[in-house]
C-alpha cells in the first residue's frame, strides 16, 4: 500500500486552526487599538536590520506557531500603519477588514485568474466585480476590464490598447520603430509621473509628451491642447491619445472631461482618463457634474486600494470596448488548452492584459461592494470629502496657517508664523521641515505638494477611521511643529546673518 506524502510545509487540521484562531485574534486587536498606536515607528534600516537579525538562509524549518507569532509583532510595531486615523499621506486608504478576511480566503483556495478552466468561480466573480465598478462611476456596464496591481498597471494596461487601436496596423509586427510619424501623447502638467514611465517602456520616449499647461483652476488648458494637435499634425506627427485627469494627485482637481471629450472625437484620438484616485466620487449627486464626460472615455484607471478602502494591491482598468484589450494582449501558443465550456465562449482574463498567472484580486473588491452598498459608499466618500473642507477651514480660520486649496478630500496648506514676512523661499524652507518632522514624529502622516510654487502640507482623506477629532488635533500638531520649527530656523537665520 502507497504510503501517504508527508510534507514539512503542510500543517495539520488542528496546528492550522489553533495558529489561525490565534492570528485572528491578534489582527483584530490590532485593529481596534490602530488609534493608540504611533502612525509610524521611525525606526532606520539598521535598526530594522538588527531587530531582524542577520542569519543566514536557515537549514532546518521552525514551528508556524512560532514564526507567526514573532512576524505578527514585527509588522504591527514596526510599520507605517496607513489605517491609522491620522494617516492621511499620499493616497493609500486605511483597508477595509473583510478585505483582510478575502486575501486569506482567496489564498487559501489559489486560484489563477488567468483563465477560466483554471479559476471558474472566481473569474466570474472578477467579471462581476468588472462590471459593478463601470456602474460605480456611472459609465456603461459594458465596458470590459479587469484588476491589475494599482494605478501605474492600470493606466499602463490602457495605453497599450491605445497604442494598438491608433497606431499604424502594422505595429504588432514592424514594431514602434518602423512607424511612418512620431506618436504624440498630450496630457496636463499635473499628470502622475506613470505617463512618462508608459512612453519610456512602450517604445514611444519621453519627447512624444506634450505636457500642456493647466488654466487658472489647475486643470488642463483645452484651447491650448487643441492649438498644440493642430501644430502637430501640421508638422507630420501622429496625435495618438489625451490622458485626463479625475483627481490630480496634488491638489485633487477633475479636468473638464467633456471638453477633452470632444476633442479627442474632432481629432479621432483615444481619449483615456486616469481616475485612479478620483473616479469613485462620482457615485456621490453633488460631486457628478465633476465627471461629465467620464462615459466617453475610451478607457479608465481607477484603483480600489485608494477610495474603495481595499487592501493592496487592487487597480482596475477599464475599456469601453473590451476588443482592443483582446486585440493588444490575446495569444493563443500551442500549450494552452483554454477550451471553451460546454459550448459557451468562456473569458479567460490573460487575454485583457499583461500578466498570464494572476492573483484573485478582485475577491476583496467583491465583498466590500456587497458589505458596504451603493448608499454606504456614497456616505462615506461625502464623509471624506467633508472632512477635507472642515480641515481647510479650520486653516483658513487659523491665524498661524494659509488654506491653499481645496479639491475632493484633498487639501493642501502650509504654516506661516505670524511674525515672519511672507517671504516664499523661507516659508517653502519651513514647510519643507515641518512635514519631515511631522513624517517622522509619529502622530500624523502628510505628505507634501508644490502649489504656485508654494511648498505645501498636502492631506488626503480616503481613511474611514479619520473623525472630526482628528481634524482638530492635526491643526494642533502642526501649529506645534510649526511654532518649534520656525524659533529654529530663525536662530540659525540670524546667526548667519550677524557673521
Amino acid at each position: 500500500m502507497a504510503k501517504t506524502r508527508k510534507s514539512p510545509i503542510d500543517m495539520n487540521r488542528e496546528e492550522f486552526q489553533k495558529v489561525g484562531y490565534q492570528l485572528i485574534d491578534d489582527i483584530s486587536n490590532f485593529i481596534h487599538s490602530i488609534d493608540q498606536k504611533p502612525v509610524t515607528p521611525n525606526e532606520s534600516p539598521s535598526t530594522l536590520q538588527a531587530i531582524l537579525g542577520h542569519s543566514s538562509l536557515p537549514e532546518n524549518g521552525k514551528p508556524a506557531k512560532e514564526l507567526i507569532s514573532r512576524t505578527t509583532d514585527l509588522l504591527f510595531n514596526h510599520s507605517l500603519l496607513n489605517g491609522h486615523p491620522k494617516f492621511l499621506g499620499y493616497i493609500t486608504s486605511s483597508a477595509a477588514p473583510i478585505g483582510a478576511l478575502a486575501d486569506l480566503l482567496a489564498a487559501s483556495v489559489n486560484p489563477n485568474v488567468g483563465a477560466h478552466i483554471l479559476s471558474p468561480i472566481a473569474t466570474e466573480i472578477e467579471k462581476q466585480t468588472v462590471k459593478w465598478l463601470c456602474e460605480f462611476i456611472g459609465v456603461s456596464s459594458n465596458y470590459g476590464g479587469l484588476l491589475v496591481s494599482g494605478g501605474n498597471m492600470a493606466n499602463f494596461t490602457a495605453f497599450l490598447a491605445a497604442r494598438t487601436a491608433k497606431s499604424p496596423k502594422n505595429i504588432k509586427e514592424d514594431g514602434i520603430q518602423n512607424a511612418t510619424n512620431q506618436l504624440t501623447v498630450y496630457c496636463s502638467k499635473t499628470t502622475h509621473t506613470w505617463i512618462e514611465k508608459a512612453v519610456i517602456l512602450f517604445g514611444l520616449g519621453t519627447k512624444s509628451i506634450r505636457w500642456i499647461a493647466t488654466d487658472a483652476s489647475n486643470k488642463m488648458d483645452t484651447q491650448l491642447l487643441e492649438t498644440t494637435i493642430k501644430e502637430d499634425l501640421k508638422n507630420n506627427y501622429t496625435p495618438l491619445m489625451v490622458v485626463g485627469t479625475a483627481g490630480d494627485v496634488s491638489t485633487g482637481v477633475v479636468d473638464n472631461l467633456n471638453e477633452l471629450s470632444a476633442i479627442c472625437k474632432k481629432y479621432d484620438l483615444w481619449f483615456h482618463i486616469d481616475g485612479a484616485y478620483g473616479a469613485p466620487a462620482a457615485i456621490v449627486p453633488k460631486y457628478k457634474h465633476l465627471f461629465e464626460g467620464i462615459k466617453e472615455a475610451d478607457s479608465i484607471a481607477l484603483d480600489p486600494h485608494k477610495w474603495l478602502y481595499s487592501p493592496l494591491e487592487a487597480g482596475c482598468t477599464l475599456v469601453k470596448n473590451p476588443q482592443h484589450l483582446i486585440d493588444t494582449y490575446s495569444s493563443h501558443p500551442e500549450y494552452y488548452n483554454f477550451s471553451n465550456t460546454d459550448g459557451e465562449m468562456a473569458q479567460n482574463f490573460y487575454e485583457y492584459g499583461l500578466q498570464n498567472s494572476r492573483g484573485f484580486r478582485a475577491l476583496k473588491v467583491w465583498l466590500s461592494l456587497q458589505q458596504v452598498g451603493r448608499s454606504g459608499y456614497e456616505a462615506l466618500i461625502t464623509e471624506d470629502i467633508e472632512l477635507s473642507k472642515m480641515l481647510f477651514d479650520l486653516a483658513q480660520k487659523h491665524n498661524e496657517l494659509e488654506a491653499v486649496s481645496q479639491n475632493l478630500s484633498i487639501t493642501t496648506l502650509r504654516y506661516v508664523p505670524i511674525d515672519h514676512d511672507t517671504d516664499n523661499d523661507y516659508l517653502n524652507t519651513l514647510n519643507e521641515s515641518i512635514l519631515n518632522e511631522l513624517q517622522t514624529g509619529g502622530e500624523v502622516f502628510l505628505s507634501n505638494a508644490i502649489v504656485k510654487e508654494q511648498y505645501c502640507l498636502r492631506a488626503c482623506i480616503v481613511n474611514f477611521r479619520t473623525s472630526e477629532k482628528d481634524i482638530e488635533e492635526i491643526i494642533g500638531i502642526i501649529t506645534s511643529v510649526g511654532t518649534k520649527l520656525h524659533k529654529k530656523l530663525s536662530a540659525v537665520t540670524k546667526d548667519t546673518e550677524t557673521e
